[in-house]
């Protein structure tokens, strides 16, 4: 499955390979500077999601769903356009 998936990322033009990669980048900062001086552990309770996701989200390793978008705004008091800027 994640040979097939990769074979698709190959397949999508660079400006959208580029823009998936900028949306991860803010998503990591967004998440960096809200977390400030709370550990992973610490974060995790704020925001609901478990401090690996967060960890994974912050490194670039994971996909992010709309769903974990909406849930960060939620627990978080902002909105989408305070995550993408």
């Amino acid at each position: 499955m994640a040979s097939k998936i990769s074979r698709l990322w190959d397949l999508l033009p660079a400006s959208i390979r580029g823009m998936a990669q900028r949306l991860h980048q803010q998503l990591a900062a967004f998440l960096r500077k809200k977390r400030g001086d709370l550990t992973y552990a610490q974060f995790a309770r704020k925001t609901g999601l478990s401090d690996s996701t967060l960890h994974r989200l912050e490194m670039g390793e994971q996909n992010v769903t709309l769903k974990t978008i909406e849930q960060l705004c939620d627990r978080l008091k902002c909105g989408v356009s305070d995550i993408f800027e």
